[in-house]
């Protein structure tokens, strides 16, 4: 039983938190949210249709999605995988498909030297993609096929609530399918020549 005076965890103790949190990845965080709000103040700047409240609701909930993937990427740093591999041993014990817990078993976690920094670059690139909002149609993509291997992978693991990924999935693919980054983010700056249509 907690004691009445404990401190519970609230969220915006854990955001304090997070935010100053002594580290280079925080440093880094901190350049991600000001090169965010420089790309929107530059897209508000040039292009009047960029100056309603609708593209500031899409920038922040990009901003706020793609801070969720920085921050989960936090603990898969290399070279510690330990949280990692107890994830994919889930995985490999509750996946609903028996050849992602297969593929899991046998080739990923006795690689997990190779697969998990893959891991780690994959989310950090979700989520600067977003923060940004550069090339976020491809960024929200390898969002989705994140988040389907996490609700596939872990569907019926204990204490896990599977519409808590498939939530994930919807954003990320509402985001394939309008790019946030056009509203707000570097996406919307001029230079389309230079960024295939498909990636933005």
């Amino acid at each position: 039983m907690q004691p009445e005076n404990a401190m519970r965890p609230a969220p915006w103790r854990d955001v304090a938190a997070f935010l100053m949190q002594p580290g280079w990845t925080t440093y880094a965080f901190w350049l991600l949210l000001a090169a965010s709000l420089l790309a929107a103040a530059l897209a508000w700047a040039r292009d009047p249709a960029q100056r309603t409240p609708r593209t500031a609701g899409i920038w922040l909930l990009r901003v706020l999605i793609g801070a969720m993937w920085w921050q989960q990427s936090l603990w898969k740093i290399p070279p510690n995988f330990d949280g990692l591999k107890y994830w994919m041993q889930q995985m490999v014990e509750h996946a609903s498909i028996p050849l992602q817990s297969a593929i899991v078993a046998d080739i990923v976690l006795p690689n997990i030297a190779v697969f998990g920094p893959l891991v780690y670059a994959v989310e950090v690139a979700i989520g600067v993609s977003l923060m940004l909002g550069l090339w976020s149609r491809l960024g929200a993509l390898a969002g989705l096929a994140m988040a389907l291997n996490l609700w596939l992978g872990l569907y019926s693991a204990p204490g896990e609530w599977p519409w808590t990924y498939f939530f994930l999935i919807v954003i990320q693919a509402w985001f394939a399918i309008d790019p946030p980054g056009r509203e707000l983010g570097l996406d919307a700056l001029p230079g389309p020549a230079r960024r295939p249509r498909f990636i933005t």
